[in-house]
This record gives C-alpha cells, structure tokens and sequence, in this order.
C-alpha cells in the first residue's frame, strides 16, 4: 500500500497522538501535520514534545499543543482530559502510547506490572470512551490504536506484551462495529518488527540484530500504510505485506503449538 493522506486531508481536524515523542507516534504527528491536522501531543518527556512542536508548528503551519502525561499512572488521565476539553474537540485519536513492560511471571513488583497494564490497555479505553462518543455526536472521527502481530500470536514468556495488544485489538473491533454507521472509523494497526528506538536498547536491540533484515519495516511505512487502512475504515490492519501474507498461518491452530516467534514486535 504506497498511498498516504493527501496534503489537506485533515485541514480543519485536530488530532491527538499519544506516546507523540519518539518512535511511531512522532510518525504519526509528522505524517497527520503533513495532511493539514492541527496537534494535541502527549507524551512523558516535556522537552522532547517542544522539540517536535517546534519543528511541526516550523514545517508544516499547524497548530501543536503539547500535554506531557505519564499514561501508565491513572491519576494523569482525569487532568489530561480536563485539557483537552479544554482546547476543543479532538476529531482524530491515534492511541500509540506503549512499552515493552515486565512478564507476568517475572520478578517485577505487583505495583509495577499494574501501572503497565494502565498503560497499555486502560489508558487506550479510558481515551476511547472519552472522545468517541463526541465524535458520534458529530458525525465524524478517526480512533486509531497501535496494536501489534504480537496480540495474534500466543507465545510462551509474553504474557503482558502480546495480551495487552490482544485486547486493543478486540476492543479496537468492538469499537469499529459500535461506530462504523455513525461516520467514525475506528483500526487496530498491527506492526510487525519497526524501526523504531523501541528496540534501541537492551535485550531488544540485541535481538534486533539477530534478525533478518527482511523482517522490518521503516516507521513512515508503517504509518502511512496505517492512516490508509483508517480511512478505508478497516477494523484490524496488519502493516507489512510479509505480515500480511504470514498472518493466516500463524493463526492456524495446526501451527501455534510449534511457532517459536521472537518476542515483541513494535
């Protein structure tokens, strides 16, 4: 898929990107600012989200509001949407908030593993039920929730990452049927492996290098192929043609029990 949004397309739109500092979700606030979006981002690190407003604001004319909230903590959300009301109607949600978290079974603390799951599955909802009912109301909106190829595979050792993705899906598909008759579109994007600084450090970057080549994908890729599947209102959207093509065989239940898969595509 090589079209992306037209310059224009969301003129007049304010969007919302959430995790907006780094990796995809600073694709994303480049890619919706190219298409004519005016920007709420919200991310933990207060300079980072200057440093991409001022180059948005700089390259592309838009309006950019920044909201630094650490969504893993449930006592940002009440005060963050207090802001946005604040500002104005928000016409484009992309829920890309994320990290790679401690194991279920792992030494992390209860407390620890429970601000993960804020972040990765109650943030998501609470922001959904939020905004969409607004966009309902209006006739018109955009959700989308960065999923993962790692919430369609089960995989011994993951059992935070791949479940709190499974669940953005399924929720991200609830939502598109709820919504899909009131002029709002709502996808589930499920990269597979993305150039991004999520694997920059650590036991993932030294994975990363293990990995054939072929396996990843370039951010602005995985974006644009996401904006696309969002217009065309698809509920769940797989980035990458090699993921794509793989996903009818990694759901088989004749394969699952023997697929070794590596941990934690972005």
């Amino acid at each position: 898929m090589r079209q992306g949004l037209p310059a224009g397309a969301y003129k007049g739109r304010r969007a919302l990107v959430t995790g907006a500092s780094a990796g995809l979700g600073a694709e994303f606030a480049r890619q919706l600012a190219a298409a004519g979006a005016d920007l709420v981002l919200v991310a933990r690190r207060q300079e980072a989200l200057e440093a991409q407003a001022a180059a948005l604001r700089a390259s592309y004319g838009v309006t950019v509001a920044c909201l630094p909230a650490d969504l893993s903590d449930r006592a940002a959300i009440p005060p963050l949407l207090a802001a946005l009301e604040a500002l104005g109607p928000v016409d484009v949600l992309i829920n890309n908030a994320g990290a790679g978290g401690p194991t279920l079974l792992g030494p992390a603390p209860r407390e620890e593993q429970l601000r993960y799951l804020e972040l990765m599955m109650l943030s998501v909802t609470q922001l959904c039920q939020a905004l969409a009912p607004p966009m309902a109301a209006a006739g018109w909106g955009r959700i989308l929730n960065v999923a993962s190829v790692a919430g369609r595979i089960g995989r011994a050792g993951d059992g935070h990452y791949g479940p709190a993705k499974a669940y953005v899906i399924a929720l991200s598909e609830a939502l598109h049927l709820d919504l899909r008759h009131r002029g709002v579109h709502v996808t589930a994007l499920c990269p597979g492996f993305t150039h991004t600084a999520f694997h920059a450090e650590g036991e993932l970057a030294a994975m990363k290098a293990k990995l054939p080549k072929f396996l990843w994908y370039d951010a602005h890729v995985v974006v644009r192929e996401g904006l696309s599947a969002l217009e065309r209102n698809r509920a769940v959207y797989l980035s990458g043609r090699l993921y794509r093509w793989l996903d009818p065989f990694l759901q088989s239940v004749w394969l699952r029990p023997w697929l070794s898969v590596p941990a934690r595509p972005q």
